[in-house]
């Protein structure tokens, strides 16, 4: 397979771009490639460039071949807000969404989440998590980039999601409603997650004030990271491209 590289610029026909430096890293430390080997391009934007490497100096550039006008983004947009889980169970979600056809990621702080981030820690870690979408793209052939929004209390974010025209599900072991049930959406679909532990009484209230309708994945209580990534293939599985 020929390897894939993200470069956030615009990409124009017959250009020589410079690979960022992580991409340039991995092109030659990792997957030791050579001078003309091909390789595939692309700006987050819809479609794909193929080019072959060049060595100019120390860097590592690309001189663009053909465009391809492929996009491999699924029918149903699906925004996951996942609560705060702990330890680095977010990188595994934000991988695993992307690859299954995720949109977008808002991560929430909810009252039960284990992790708190604040201030510069919290833009460190929002880069990071937009890192992992990145090379999350690159590997599963999808040539617009997932967003990853920066982490917000859940409070706001159920504010910005009933301003919001999408169906909003929240997942919930006691609903009775499945989604095997639910005609196939006409709009985007936003996907509440809890954290370990759950919503608390007073959350789950907020939730349904603000429009999301309680849904069940079946009888066994799955973990929030397996939860959300279940529920997604699920949908993509009945209403998207699986």
């Amino acid at each position: 397979m020929i390897p894939r590289f993200h470069c956030p610029f615009p990409l124009a026909p017959g250009a020589i771009v410079e690979l960022p430096a992580e991409a340039a890293h991995h092109a030659m430390r990792v997957l030791r490639l050579g001078e003309g080997d091909p390789v595939d391009v692309f700006d987050g934007h819809g479609g794909e460039w193929r080019g072959r490497l060049l060595r100019t100096g120390k860097t590592v550039a690309v001189a663009l071949e053909f465009f391809t006008a492929e996009d491999n983004e699924p029918p149903l947009r699906v925004t996951v807000a996942q609560a705060l889980p702990a330890a680095d169970k977010m990188d595994w979600i934000i991988q695993k969404g992307v690859e299954l056809g995720v949109a977008e990621i808002r991560p929430v702080i909810a009252r039960r989440s284990v992790v708190r981030l604040s201030g510069e820690r919290m833009e460190r870690r929002a880069g990071h998590w937009q890192n992992v979408a990145v090379a999350a793209c690159e590997q599963c052939r999808r040539n617009r980039i997932a967003r990853v929004a920066p982490p917000v209390d859940l409070a706001q974010f159920l504010g910005e999601a009933a301003m919001q025209n999408d169906m909003r599900l929240l997942l919930a072991p006691a609903a009775r409603l499945r989604l095997a049930q639910m005609a196939r959406p006409t709009i985007g679909v936003t996907l509440l997650v809890g954290p370990e532990g759950g919503f608390e009484d007073g959350e789950l209230a907020a939730a349904a004030t603000a429009g999301f309708q309680g849904v069940s994945l079946g009888p066994r209580v799955l973990r929030t990271e397996t939860a959300a990534m279940a529920a997604l293939a699920a949908m993509m599985a009945l209403w998207g491209d699986f």
